[in-house]
């Protein structure tokens, strides 16, 4: 599995998210330890997250 390399800075747009406290929690928690901020994080996760989603086409090539 690929591992995600915190970067710092980046462009933004605002949009309103919800998520679930738990989850914030740890996003409030990592984006400290690498003292950047939580949308800067959340950018960087989701943007790993759709480079990184198997579809289901390549799933039936397994």
């Amino acid at each position: 599995m690929n591992n995600l390399r915190i970067q710092k800075g980046s462009t933004t747009v605002v949009k309103t998210f919800r998520f679930p406290e738990q989850l914030c929690n740890k996003l409030e928690k990592i984006s400290k330890s690498n003292a950047i901020s939580m949308n800067n994080l959340v950018v960087q996760c989701l943007n790993f997250a759709v480079e990184n989603v198997a579809t289901e086409e390549q799933e039936i090539k397994k």
